[in-house]
């Protein structure tokens, strides 16, 4: 595949090496950039890589918790852009449906827009002029424990935690570190198997360029692959209202213990294009 300066651009943007080191690297993998990244992390010891393009939704978060926290719901709305994310009407909307999603404990989205909703969706669109999806839902209950949530004050990060043990506060607090620091697992142990196999080769990779003994350098792996799933893996990071503290040992403070959580970020994993508009209306003109 041939490297286009688009590729370089978004590589640089996303690793912060210079030019040449990008093109090469991207030579190296054919055109692919995940893949010349996991290379240079190898080579240059560059720890990670910002994440590819922005999102391609605006809207917002919303829960819904039992009164007796046996269990909550969060959905996502989207709009097209953050203005009408903040209309009334929209945000009225979203109530109906985190009203719905809770009422009927339905985390399918098609079932969940059958009928009434579906309809006050179109009559919404035909109002503001942008379409408005519901793009999730989700159910989470709790077992011998509680469950609570934490929206972000710009309603954009909603997350629900569920605990054995404990009490509302305490998920709640838990709930706001989810939103703050996004582990990617609850415990090291969940961490998948192949995500840990392609840490260890990269790490490996870094190690070896170290030109230590085999055996220091396997010691300075498994020192990094646990330093890689600690920081990861909720109850072993450092509680953000207490940094001296892990989650795990507030936790077991609280007499409780993480069975799981689920945390939305509007517009997360979809990719919108950049359009130079300028640019756009130029190339309209001279057509």
């Amino acid at each position: 595949m041939a490297v286009s300066a688009a590729m370089v651009k978004e590589l640089r943007e996303r690793t912060g090496l210079g030019m040449m080191e990008c093109k090469k690297a991207l030579n190296e993998a054919n055109g692919d950039i995940e893949l010349a990244i996991e290379e240079l992390r190898k080579s240059s010891g560059m720890k990670a890589a910002k994440k590819a393009g922005r999102t391609a939704a605006d809207g917002v978060v919303a829960t819904r918790i039992a009164e007796d926290g046996s269990y909550g719901v969060l959905v996502e709305v989207n709009s097209e852009t953050d203005f009408v994310a903040r209309d009334e009407g929209f945000l009225a909307f979203v109530g109906q449906v985190a009203d719905q999603a809770f009422a009927s404990k339905n985390s399918d989205v098609a079932s969940l827009m059958a009928g009434d909703l579906e309809a006050a969706r179109e009559a919404l669109v035909q109002k503001i002029g942008e379409n408005i999806t519901v793009r999730r839902a989700e159910v989470l209950a709790a077992e011998g424990g509680v469950v609570d949530s934490y929206v972000h004050s710009n309603n954009r990060i909603g997350v629900l935690v569920a605990l054995k043990g404990g009490d509302a506060e305490l998920a709640r607090d838990v709930a706001m570190h989810v939103a703050a620091v996004n582990p990617r697992v609850a415990r090291p142990e969940d961490m998948p198997e192949e995500v840990v196999a392609k840490e260890k080769e990269i790490f490996t990779a870094q190690a070896q360029e170290s030109g230590k003994p085999a055996e220091i350098i396997e010691k300075m792996i498994q020192g990094r692959i646990r330093k890689f799933l600690s920081e990861n893996a909720l109850v072993d990071q450092a509680f953000v209202k207490d940094p001296d503290l892990t989650v795990g040992k507030l936790l077991k403070n609280g007499g409780a213990d993480i069975q799981s959580y689920i945390r939305y970020e509007v517009g997360e994993g979809i990719e919108k294009e950049d359009v130079d508009f300028a640019a756009e209306v130029a190339a309209q003109l001279k057509g």
